[in-house]
């Protein structure tokens, strides 16, 4: 079976989340989405309860999109991978990325671990591949034709409406997420 890795913040998960799994699912990319909340990030210090997260993003699982609650204590991309790699060692495991990760993936902890499995890339702005990859361009897997969707996590705290399930929209108004915002 081959395994999309989808891992975020999901802060809140949107419906920009779910056409990146629409979208790899459709084109046949993968038979399966493990959507992985993580804890923190380096970058981000606005995170709900990777709880709160992790509930939210229980709304957009069916057979085919699972959320998974096993692997995301790991702080690093190829710790994740390799614990997977342990847990279903007869599939493929591929890595969903946006192309704007792509200038400084070079830089990821333990890049030639992650390289040992595949790498969806879409589309996400004007991002171009990056030269300092070209030695593991066989190991990418660029979508250049999936049109994102331009929504953002920040504007959906900030109260922009619309770009939420309407499960998820409720959970965050009866469990008062994102009120400070």
């Amino acid at each position: 079976m081959r395994i999309g890795v989808y891992v975020g913040s999901f802060n809140p998960p949107h419906l920009g989340h779910q056409h990146v799994v629409d979208y790899l699912l459709k084109k046949d990319l993968v038979d399966l989405v493990l959507l992985l909340p993580t804890p923190n990030y380096w970058d981000k210090n606005n995170l709900v309860s990777i709880q709160d997260r992790v509930e939210m993003l229980k709304y957009y699982e069916d057979e085919k999109v699972k959320v998974d609650q096993e692997h995301n204590a790991y702080p690093f991309t190829y710790q994740v991978l390799d614990s997977l790699e342990k847990d279903y060692p007869n599939d493929e495991l591929y890595l969903i990325i946006g192309s704007d990760n792509l200038e400084k993936f070079h830089e990821w902890k333990n890049v030639e671990n992650i390289l040992k499995h595949y790498v969806i890339v879409l589309k996400r702005g004007n991002y171009k591949p990056n030269p300092h990859l070209s030695f593991y361009k066989n190991k990418f897997i660029y979508q250049d034709d999936f049109e994102p969707i331009s929504i953002s996590s920040t504007d959906i705290r900030n109260g922009v409406s619309g770009y939420l399930k309407p499960e998820v929209e409720n959970y965050i108004k009866n469990h008062l997420l994102y009120k400070e915002n």
